[in-house]
């Protein structure tokens, strides 16, 4: 007989009362962690763009700033609204 504290004798019972919905669900979710753990430990391509921030304008660097505004509701005219400051 096993010892009141050892888990040996509970862990075959648990695996053998699983169904195979449990079984599903939890390779799903499985999967689902080993993406996700996958999408932050890969290594990224080079984007020119994104990593030397070429082409960005900032405030200080852009004389002209100008903003533009969509607005559109159902059953009115759209407009679209061009800002310059």
């Amino acid at each position: 007989m096993a010892k009141k504290g050892d888990c040996r004798q509970r862990i075959p019972g648990y695996v053998a009362g699983v169904n195979w919905q449990t079984v599903v669900s939890l390779v799903i979710v499985a999967l689902a962690g080993a993406g996700l753990l996958w999408g932050r430990l890969r290594r990224r391509k080079f984007s020119f763009a994104r990593d030397t921030h070429c082409g960005c304008s900032t405030a200080e660097h852009a004389p002209n700033t100008s903003s533009i505004v969509f607005h559109a509701r159902k059953g009115e005219r759209p407009q679209i609204i061009v800002k310059t400051k």
